[in-house]
């Protein structure tokens, strides 16, 4: 069995795959004070949860933009496993070029995204992951990661606003019943669906004239399925897109020595 694990700014994936079957998968909140025996304790008390038992994991992958968790991860997979996590980086074999000014400084997550989006619907395609940023990756018909655009993510976006603003409190982001808000939690509901819906649309507009107008588009992160409900240019949304990026990435690591992208 493999356990993926994808360790986000604001919160932790993991998955366990027996072969190609996403078997069972959890959300935890990223805190970069816990240590090694946290996480381990944490681990071994989510697969008792499912039945699962430590021995049966055979190896782990791990993808994170937080570095100081990697080593904290990695000696709480040795603990559990006895056998160190692959990490996602440089010298791992992913099978797609980056073609960027620095490969090194473009996200792990963003990589692992882009190799599954390109399996799932090949090239050109847009993948955009609603997380603590919003984030859209751009990948060439020949299967190379391209580049793409960053912004703040709406959660991130609303907690701006309301710590600026005297008068503004937090709100559920969810649809509200109009485009124009009666009230201020309806105008601010409004503005972040609707709001992002339109960025979302605009954006990949202007990309397809760089990419083509044939460019594919799938989502993934948290509010990938509400945004998806109002914006037109999204046809996808694969909740599991980074964990099965992490099993495909694995896989293409499993035999041979590795190389650079």
């Amino acid at each position: 069995m493999l356990l993926g694990i994808d360790i986000g700014n604001s919160n932790i994936v993991l998955g366990a795959f027996e072969g190609s079957k996403l078997l069972h998968h959890w959300r935890l909140p990223s805190h970069q004070q816990s240590t090694s025996d946290e996480f381990a304790i944490t681990l071994r008390a989510l697969f008792d949860l499912v039945g699962l038992k430590p021995e049966q994991v055979s190896d782990s992958i791990i993808s994170c933009v937080v570095p100081p968790l990697i080593p904290i991860f990695e000696r709480a997979c040795t603990k559990l496993f006895h056998r160190g996590p692959l990490v996602v980086g440089p010298g791992i074999r992913t099978g797609m070029p980056i073609r960027v000014d620095n490969p090194r400084e473009v996200g792990a997550d963003r990589i692992v995204n882009s190799v599954c989006a390109y399996e799932l619907l090949g090239g050109p395609v847009i993948e955009i992951d609603f997380g603590t940023a919003t984030s859209f990756d751009c990948i060439s018909r020949a299967g190379e990661f391209v580049g793409g655009v960053i912004f703040p993510g709406m959660q991130v976006a609303l907690e701006a606003l309301v710590s600026r603003a005297s008068k503004l409190s937090s709100v559920e982001i969810v649809r509200p019943p109009n485009v124009i808000g009666r009230n201020t939690t309806h105008s601010l509901q409004s503005g972040m669906l609707f709001g992002y819906a339109g960025i979302v649309d605009t954006m990949v507009r202007r990309m397809r004239t760089e990419l083509g107008e044939d460019t594919r588009v799938v989502a993934t992160g948290g509010l990938a399925h509400l945004i998806a409900s109002e914006a037109e240019t999204i046809e996808r949304v694969e909740p599991y897109l980074t964990l099965e990026g992490l099993r495909l990435i694995f896989e293409r690591n499993r035999e041979g020595p590795t190389a650079r992208p």
